[in-house]
């Protein structure tokens, strides 16, 4: 048996090494079970890492629903690898997940996820305490935002798993599934949206959209081989760092956490419209998906600047302020929608959050265009779709 194993290590996949990890990440799960006071976890193991776990949900309005939504960190990985700063690498697969649950009203609570690697490496390896940085980071962004780690898998998958640097300590994707719940009284569909409405802002730097052109961006800069130019260093930190989570601020707005720990049905503040700003949202999401269906329009006027290194890469890649908001976010992460007399509240319960949020523009009765972009980039003219 030993000697099978010696060669299964050699052809890519290191059983010791793995167990030892999944171990390291059962203990990782373990600490989270009490994070949430609407998850309850029955560790069914007896002690074993590969052992059963459920769950039953508690303290939640009566009639709730399940729900579970997928994504992935995408090719941000290749950035945060170059950068060392792999606790970073949680919060965006976590935000990708937890946000398509929070838009739409719901309460995001518990996650799994599949950690893909080429290799764990050797114990005593940088590559491998990449790893345990990553699933502590994890843990982190967990115990901050009350989510409950179920579980997962981790697989060492050899040259199924690459990097733009085919040198790089690590070579990993992370993908994963939030379960959550929604209510069919505190469901947000954007169809009470009016003119006059405020569209506040929620600041980011990248999240995990557009990042092939930032790679595209930082290759035309730094030359083929950026993710190891010394010269890079600073502007690949800038690329990589964590996404912000905005889902605890926009749950405890819309009443699912209040202070007594307890679910309810009517909203602190109510908000009719919440979009997550990936690639192109502006135009669709926000445009084709809520606004002309309905006869609107919208005027962004007042958007967030976006950060240095976004500016830097629409630079460096040559493209236009109209393909910049396409491709990223411009500097915020998301939008919500309120009503006027609620905004002073929001804001101010959002730097209650660490958030950093601003009014951004407003809801419109139809005009020729669907959305107007004040452009916070190169040109500074208005953009419209």
């Amino acid at each position: 048996m030993a000697n099978n194993n010696d060669k299964y290590k050699q052809d890519g996949v290191d059983i010791n090494t793995g167990d030892a990890f999944s171990s390291f990440c059962g203990d990782i799960c373990k600490s989270t079970y009490e994070n949430s006071p609407f998850v309850e976890v029955h560790d069914l193991s007896r002690g074993n890492f590969r052992g059963p776990r459920a769950l039953d949900l508690k303290g939640l309005p009566e009639g709730y629903t399940l729900t579970m939504v997928v994504d992935g960190v995408g090719t941000k990985v290749v950035p945060i690898v170059a950068s060392g700063k792999l606790e970073t690498a949680a919060s965006n697969v976590i935000a990708m997940t937890a946000m398509d649950i929070t838009r739409y009203g719901g309460l995001p609570l518990v996650f799994m996820n599949i950690f893909d690697v080429r290799g764990l490496g050797e114990f005593d390896s940088e590559t491998y305490q990449m790893c345990k940085d990553a699933m502590l980071g994890l843990q982190s962004v967990a115990k901050e935002n009350n989510y409950v780690l179920l579980g997962g898998e981790t697989a060492e998958l050899g040259v199924c798993v690459g990097s733009d640097d085919p040198n790089a300590k690590l070579m990993f994707n992370w993908g994963g599934m939030m379960l959550g719940v929604y209510h069919p009284k505190k469901m947000i569909y954007g169809d009470t949206l009016r003119p006059g409405q405020a569209i506040i802002a929620l600041r980011d730097d990248f999240r995990s959209n557009g990042i092939s052109s930032v790679r595209k961006a930082f290759k035309l800069r730094y030359g083929d081989n950026w993710f190891n130019n010394p010269d890079a260093m600073t502007d690949i930190i800038a690329a990589s760092t964590a996404s912000a989570q905005y889902d605890r601020l926009l749950n405890y707005a819309h009443g699912w956490i209040t202070d007594k720990n307890e679910a309810a049905i009517d909203p602190l503040i109510p908000m009719h419209l919440i979009v997550h700003l990936s690639g192109g949202a502006f135009e669709s999401k926000l445009g084709s998906d809520m606004l002309r269906p309905q006869g609107l329009s919208a005027e962004l006027d007042d958007l967030f600047v976006p950060p240095e290194i976004m500016l830097k890469c629409a630079q460096w890649r040559d493209l236009s302020d109209e393909e910049c908001y396409r491709t990223w976010n411009g500097g915020q992460g998301a939008i919500v929608v309120i009503d006027n007399d609620n905004v002073r509240n929001f804001l101010a319960l959002a730097t209650d959050f660490g958030l950093e949020t601003k009014v951004a523009g407003r809801i419109t009765e139809k005009r020729d265009y669907t959305v107007a972009i004040k452009s916070k980039f190169a040109s500074g003219k208005t953009i419209y779709y």
